[in-house]
């Protein structure tokens, strides 16, 4: 048994909370912690008998979060805070001697970048202090990755074709709204696509490339070209891959909505001067925009998200489909969030299960697909994420 700090108590931070709760004889205890500490006492509150402590932290401030770490005494933290503060959360580990795990790589608050390189450059200091950092351990970045490491051990000599596939058919009823922190969520898709192939990154205008796929017991949905961040950790730990690319819906009505605010300035991140005080546009959007974690009720739908994978096998022409759907209303029914926060925070708290429990271990900086991907795809069926995958089918995203 062990006890984790969880950082972070939105959407996810409350699925991660509700999902490590519900495990005791792994979790002994939990505290949850952020900025706002009246979030995490609702959070609390909610998953009821006394299984969360609260606490209030700045994750922006490392000695801040040193001094709960120390308080506390984790045996790992759960970072699902926001990108930004990646960093000084892991400088708070190093200091402490604290494992680590988060579900997004770091971006920079004043360029809408993000890549690994900031985080793999911890390598030696977390070797040197003997702790670990699992780098992506959500669903894309994170069971997809462990999706892939799966199709490797077990159905390939040779992946060369991936595509990961992010389908969200719900509805949930408002006019705009963004199913993640909008500020992350909007940077994400307003920069360039870029994919990978023949040892080339190759960008794109942003959602330039889309196409219709079909995603089971959802049909066809149109389908967008973007950069994620696991297509550079996949590309770099399994280098047979020729061509890796990520795809992910949009309705129309999201993409005419997104076109006029990025037309009119309101997703920049430049800082303009409103009334002698400096705001950042896409700031004051988000404060506008709904809650992701207040969309739950009432959503209808489900996520479909997957990896298809071409490759060789005993000198064969191999293809694999490997893939989950998560019901937005069941979901609710369970713990009071949405799919899409739920799809992020049951693979965080399995991913934190595999650290506690041993059945993932060493030290140093790894990504999830680098760790044995079998205990953890046994703990998705348990856990609420079951899979399913089809082998030697046509692949819907060729089709």
């Amino acid at each position: 048994m062990g006890r984790v700090l969880i950082i972070g108590a939105g959407g996810v931070g409350a699925v991660v909370a509700h999902k490590c709760a519900s495990v005791p004889e792994v979790f002994e205890e939990i505290m949850l912690a952020s900025r706002t500490k009246s979030k995490c006492d609702k959070i609390a509150q909610r998953i009821g008998g006394n299984r969360i402590k609260t606490a209030q932290v700045d994750a922006d401030n490392v000695e801040q979060t040193v001094d709960l770490i120390n308080q506390f005494k984790p045996d790992l933290l759960i970072n699902v805070a926001l990108p930004y503060q990646d960093l000084t959360l892991m400088e708070a580990c190093l200091r402490t001697k604290t494992n680590y795990l988060d579900t997004a790589n770091y971006e920079p608050r004043d360029e809408a970048h993000f890549e690994y390189s900031w985080q793999w450059a911890f390598q030696k200091r977390f070797q040197d202090a003997g702790i670990l950092a699992v780098l992506g351990c959500g669903f894309d970045p994170g069971v997809s990755g462990v999706y892939t490491a799966y199709a490797n051990k077990h159905y390939f000599d040779q992946m060369h074709y991936l595509d990961i596939v992010d389908c969200n058919a719900g509805d949930h009823g408002k006019a705009f709204a963004t199913n993640f922190n909008p500020e992350i969520n909007i940077r994400e898709i307003t920069q360039n696509g870029r994919y990978y192939q023949d040892g080339k990154w190759i960008s794109t205008e942003p959602m330039e490339i889309h196409k219709p796929i079909s995603y089971p017991n959802i049909g066809e949905r149109e389908s967008y070209l973007l950069y994620h961040e696991e297509l550079e950790s996949l590309t770099k730990n399994f280098p047979t891959i020729k061509r890796a690319r990520f795809w992910m819906t949009f309705g129309q009505k999201y993409i005419t909505v997104l076109n006029v605010l990025q037309e009119v300035g309101m997703t920049s991140i430049q800082p303009i001067v409103y009334e002698g005080k400096e705001i950042v546009p896409l700031q004051f959007l988000k404060a506008v925009l709904p809650e992701p974690a207040s969309l739950g009720e009432g959503y209808k739908g489900e996520t479909s998200i997957g990896c298809q994978i071409r490759g060789i096998k005993d000198g064969k022409d191999r293809t694999y489909y490997v893939w989950n759907n998560c019901n937005h209303a069941e979901v609710y029914k369970e713990c009071g969030a949405q799919a899409v926060s739920y799809t992020t925070g049951v693979p965080a708290m399995i991913g934190a299960m595999m650290v506690l429990t041993g059945k993932w271990g060493g030290i140093g900086v790894k990504n999830v697909e680098e760790f044995d991907p079998d205990p953890f795809m046994e703990k998705l069926n348990q856990y609420g994420l079951p899979w399913n995958e089809q082998i030697d089918q046509p692949l819907p995203v060729e089709q």
